[in-house]
């Protein structure tokens, strides 16, 4: 499961990386240069500063629980992105009048699957959490199927296994 939650954590943090440097450094080209950008209200330089920075401060914490996928670190990484994503994805879905039919699918499309793996991000560090506490609780969890001495099978010096 580690593995899945850091693919879907890398993905999420490449993607706020390119969009939050984008925005930071670049803010007028982002705004004329990023498909159906053009559809929400005028550029103001103040406001796609802000969103860069705020961009690159998710995607850093996304890149904190890559390095260090503890349940509540990326827990937390996941609610940071998904705080931004749903709120965007509605903003995206309620502003599609003057967009044409490629716009509508990118936007509707690549803003759902972004705020829904936020939201699987989510769901792994729970499971992950969960997974844990078990452990602590009954460390013959992790024990092989079929084990029968529970020290030889991780789960401690109990004895064998009833």
């Amino acid at each position: 499961m580690t593995a899945v939650t850091r693919i879907a954590l890398g993905i999420l943090a490449a993607v706020e990386l390119v969009i939050g440097a984008w925005n930071q450094f670049w803010p007028e080209s982002f705004y004329t240069d990023f498909p159906t950008v053009e559809l929400t209200p005028p550029f103001a330089e103040h406001y796609a500063r802000d969103f860069g920075g705020a961009t690159l401060a998710i995607a850093a914490v996304l890149i904190a629980a890559i390095i260090v996928p503890r349940p509540a670190l990326v827990i937390t990484a996941g609610v940071a992105y998904t705080v931004f994503a749903v709120p965007h994805f509605v903003f995206h879905a309620a502003h599609l009048e003057h967009a044409s039919a490629a716009d509508v699918t990118f936007l509707l499309l690549g803003n759902g699957l972004a705020a829904l793996l936020g939201l699987i991000v989510i769901v792994l560090g729970v499971l992950r959490m969960g997974r844990d506490r078990r452990r602590l609780h009954d460390p013959a969890v992790d024990r092989p199927a079929g084990g029968r001495d529970r020290q030889r099978a991780g789960g401690g010096v109990r004895g064998p296994v009833p």
